[in-house]
Order: structure tokens, then sequence, then C-alpha cells
């Protein structure tokens, strides 16, 4: 596992990059109407609507964290340290960002108002998510 953890690593921070810069899912709104936001715009979309609260709530959860997460795990496996304390509480959170877009996704689909389509982001931040937690498996607190 040792050998692997850099590329893993490598593969999780080009993934997120393109996770959260693509866009992540395809709206069709009544036919007429289609929209096909990064997790980057959907973030500055809540910002410019006027919604603090979720757009701090989205991006900690969603970009904050995991980027606190791949350093925390870059700091350990290069400089061979254990994992920091917090990055065992950023651990216990991994999923959440993934969650919160799959939440997203179904809310739109179950409103009938909209068609969803997943595009090449969301599974790229997936990606990047299961490459981070295989690479921080077995590391040490």
């Amino acid at each position: 596992m040792q050998t692997i953890r850099p590329l893993l690593l490598l593969i999780s921070a080009i993934s997120f990059g393109l996770g959260i810069s693509l866009p992540l899912i395809h709206f069709q709104k009544f036919f007429f109407f289609s929209d096909t936001p990064s997790l980057l715009m959907m973030v500055g979309g809540l910002w410019q609507e006027g919604e603090i609260g979720l757009t701090l709530v989205v991006g900690l959860f969603s970009i904050v964290l995991p980027i606190c997460k791949q350093a925390a795990t870059y700091q350990a496996v290069f400089t061979q340290r254990k994992l920091s304390k917090w990055a065992g509480v950023i651990a216990k959170w991994s999923m959440l960002d993934v969650l919160m877009v799959a939440l997203l996704v179904f809310a739109a689909k179950s409103s009938g108002m909209a068609t969803v389509t997943a595009l090449p982001g969301i599974w790229f931040f997936a990606l990047s998510t299961i490459t981070i937690a295989i690479a921080t498996s077995g590391l040490k607190e």
C-alpha cells in the first residue's frame, strides 16, 4: 500500500480539481431551459443570491474540508509521520460532500420539474473522494 499511496494522492488531487470545476449535472427544465453548473459555479451562485449560510455549508463540506484532508494525507505520507488528529476528524465527514451532491440531484429529479443527468464533474468528484479514502486507510493517527 505504501508504494501506491503517492499515485492515489495524485489521482485524488487531479480528480478533485476536475470535479469542482467541470459541470456536475445537466438540468433540463420544461424542454427549453437547461443548465450545467460546476460545484464552483453553484457555490458562487449561492453567494450571489445572498444565501450566505448555505454558501458556507456547501463550500466548507464540499471544497474546504476535502482540501484539508488531502493536505493532511500528503503530509502524513511524504513526511512519514502519523496522520494528524484533526485529519481523523475530517475523515469522518469525508463522504458528506458526495452526499450533498447526491441530495441535490435527488431533489431536482423528485420535483418533476427538471430532468437531471450526471456529467463528468460528479464522477471525478466521487473518484477523488474514493481515492483519498483508500490512500488514508491504514495510516496511523
